[in-house]
């Protein structure tokens, strides 16, 4: 007798199938989990630079280095041509305002200033000879005036008389009016040698001034001329160092030529280049700050150069009270310039995150600090030291603000 053959559970008969789908269904879930919930990496605590977002003070200010200056550099410059006769000052030399840097010589304006000589000589003999004519005349007509106010003095008293001779008879009408008539004439004649002789007298005056204004140029002539002299000793033109001598003895200058420069040292001043991107926001007058020794000392900016290069442009700044100890030329100090007043503000250490992500998110914790996530955020303004960050954090959320180039594009860092 046959025994009846029991019939096995589909589920039996078709195992493989079901583990087979069983896989691929899990496989395909993992997948889409993986792509919904973004690219994982694991990673070391220890090895993250982690930052608290902080509710504070928040200082916009640029950090450069600058270097010390001398506050002006003076370019000496010759007044006169001529070869260089004798270098008086060396480089490095101390020089006080009017001190000797070198000697020219020019003999063809030596041979000019001696003509200039000679011809004020000439013009002071002639005028010593005119002015000794004209005082002449002068005496000469002061004695004419003299004989001719006496002879009108001379012919009133004489008429005079003739009118009294005639009152008691003893002269005629006829014979006074003779008398009337010669004293007249006399009289008028008289007159107009006086008005002429006032007129001599006042173009001698005249021409004796226009004499003395022609001397006095000649005497400005023959000044400037020694004063060309005096200028082939190119001096110092103020206090300083003597930075450099360019020229060597023998050697053939033009006027105004630079020969050498002069560093003022009695004040400093720092230069430093900063960014384009400041370049707007930078003005003169802004203050600054540098810290020597664990002492501030305050500067302010004097000078802005607009044009950019290599995209850096340059500034001057100058110590508002006291200087650092030993400031020497050429010395650096990291100088803090302030663009603004302390503000409050959310913000965050700086650190390379906005490089990789260019400020648009950040990997924050969670509370338990177990995984970090990216976070959409805004970064407002910065300094050297923080972040403003306007949008996307809390005060008190912590953040991981460098060592981007080491988690690629994952979407969630699992912390270990």
């Amino acid at each position: 007798m046959d025994k009846p053959i029991n019939k096995k559970p589909f589920y039996y008969r078709y195992r493989y199938y079901i583990s087979g789908g069983t896989i691929f269904l899990a496989l395909l879930i993992y997948t889409a989990v993986s792509a919904l919930g973004g690219k994982k990496l694991r990673t070391g605590k220890d090895n993250l630079i982690i930052g608290e977002t902080v509710a504070g003070k928040f200082m916009e200010y640029v950090d450069v280095e600058g270097f010390v200056q001398p506050i002006m550099t003076i370019q000496v410059n010759t007044h006169e041509s001529g070869s260089v006769e004798h270098i008086v000052a060396e480089e490095g030399t101390m020089l006080a305002k009017g001190d000797t840097i070198i000697i020219l010589t020019n003999p063809d304006l030596l041979r000019t200033i001696d003509d200039q000589r000679d011809e004020w000589d000439k013009q002071l003999i002639s005028f010593r000879e005119k002015e000794l004519e004209m005082k002449q005349k002068s005496i000469d007509l002061q004695q004419q005036v003299l004989q001719t106010s006496y002879e009108l003095n001379r012919l009133k008293k004489s008429f005079a008389l003739d009118e009294e001779e005639y009152r008691m008879g003893v002269k005629s009408k006829a014979q006074l009016d003779v008398q009337k008539d010669e004293f007249e004439y006399k009289t008028n004649r008289t007159a107009l040698e006086l008005e002429s002789l006032r007129h001599d007298s006042a173009a001698t005056i005249f021409r004796n001034e226009l004499m003395k204004a022609d001397l006095e140029r000649e005497k400005k002539k023959y000044e400037r001329s020694q004063e060309r002299k005096e200028q082939l000793i190119v001096r110092a033109p103020l206090a300083g160092q003597l930075s450099f001598v360019k020229v060597t003895p023998g050697q053939q200058v033009q006027s105004n030529e630079g020969i050498a420069e002069i560093k003022v040292l009695d004040q400093f001043k720092i230069h430093a280049s900063l960014s384009e991107y400041y370049i707007d926001r930078i003005t003169t007058g802004l203050p600054a700050t540098i810290v020597w020794q664990g002492n501030k000392y305050p500067l302010r900016i004097t000078k802005v150069v607009p044009e950019v290069k290599d995209r850096n442009f340059d500034v001057d700044l100058v110590f508002m009270e006291e200087k650092p100890e030993n400031v020497r030329i050429g010395k650096s100090f990291r100088v803090q310039i302030e663009l603004g007043q302390a503000e409050d503000a959310l913000v965050i250490p700086r650190g390379d995150f906005f490089q990789e992500t260019g400020g648009q998110w950040i990997y924050k914790l969670n509370a338990s600090e177990t995984k970090a996530i990216r976070t959409p955020i805004t970064v407002g303004r910065q300094n050297p030291q923080q972040y403003e960050i306007t949008e996307g954090l809390q005060p008190g959320d912590k953040v991981i603000v460098a060592g981007y180039s080491n988690f690629g594009d994952a979407h969630e860092l699992i912390l270990k």
